[in-house]
């Protein structure tokens, strides 16, 4: 009889090769992962990245300060490298590294000369990514949050007035989302959800372009509810705030059946709508 060949013989070749390749595979993910450390003076390491701003190659830029922060954390270069590496990072609309960058430099160095421009370097970055009203919002939050963060630490910085402005702005975004939410649900008779919306929009963003809808709106919902007397009171807030509002002009003719010059005010022989305005103003 034949005797069978020892299979463990049989298989080491094979466990060999296979060795072989695994560390060839692994050496190669290392080498694409990082690039090999080759100890540079700080001065070089952060001109040549400067260099690279001044090409507009942000991520040669970025990596490039990167490098100096790794290679010498505890120089004065470091510092100004970690605040350059977030900027590089902006400009090349990689948002996420950042702000991850930014926060990383405020954590280690919150009292810094330059604090207040990477406190507003954070609230550029989720205030440019904010999306259209038919999204999630929660990029607009973050936005919010961090540009009102830049006013309440610095308020007399260069960079708070910028900052105010976009607040406004962000604030005005988040007030539409609600009047598309809040119309819809008009839309679909459920007036209840609908008011709730439309209620927001009025004690929550009180400066936005939106509330003299919101308050047209909601004498909508009032109305269709069968709640009269809620839907004049809302009317008369729009027509003594709002008077020469389209809104103001339709929610007068929506109620009285009777048009309304844009611009006018309800006059003491206008019923209801006169005797309301004048009990609550």
């Amino acid at each position: 009889m034949l005797a069978r060949p020892d299979s463990s013989r049989l298989l080491m070749p094979l466990r060999q090769a296979l060795a072989v390749a695994f560390v060839a595979l692994a050496l190669a993910a290392c080498d694409k992962s990082e690039p090999p450390y080759v100890e540079r003076p700080v001065e070089d390491l952060y001109n040549g990245a400067m260099n690279a701003v001044a090409a507009n190659n942000w991520e040669a830029a970025a990596r490039g300060f990167d490098e100096v922060e790794r290679q010498h954390p505890y120089s004065v270069w470091a510092t100004k490298a970690q605040v350059m590496a977030a900027y590089a990072y902006y400009q090349k609309n990689n948002y996420t590294e950042a702000v991850s960058a930014a926060q990383r430099f405020l954590q280690l160095h919150p009292g810094n000369k330059d604090a207040p421009y990477v406190y507003y370097l954070i609230g550029l970055c989720y205030y440019e990514q904010i999306t259209d009203v038919g999204r999630d919002q929660k990029i607009t939050q973050q936005a919010l949050a961090a540009l009102e963060e830049v006013v309440r630490r610095y308020p007399s910085s260069e960079y708070a007035r910028d900052a105010r402005l976009k607040i406004d702005l962000t604030r005005d975004h988040l007030a539409g989302k609600e009047m598309t939410i809040g119309r819809y649900y008009l839309r679909q008779g459920l007036y209840i959800a609908a008011i709730n919306r439309f209620r927001a929009v009025i004690e929550n963003y009180q400066t936005t372009t939106h509330v003299p809808e919101a308050l047209h709106r909601l004498t909508e919902a009032y109305l269709s509810l069968g709640v009269l007397s809620e839907a004049q009171n809302v009317a008369a807030v729009l027509g003594y705030n709002y008077p020469g509002s389209e809104w103001y002009a339709d929610t007068y003719s929506l109620l009285t059946g009777q048009k309304v010059a844009s611009g006018d005010s309800p006059k003491e022989g206008e019923g209801w709508f006169g005797r309301t305005w004048r009990s609550i103003f």
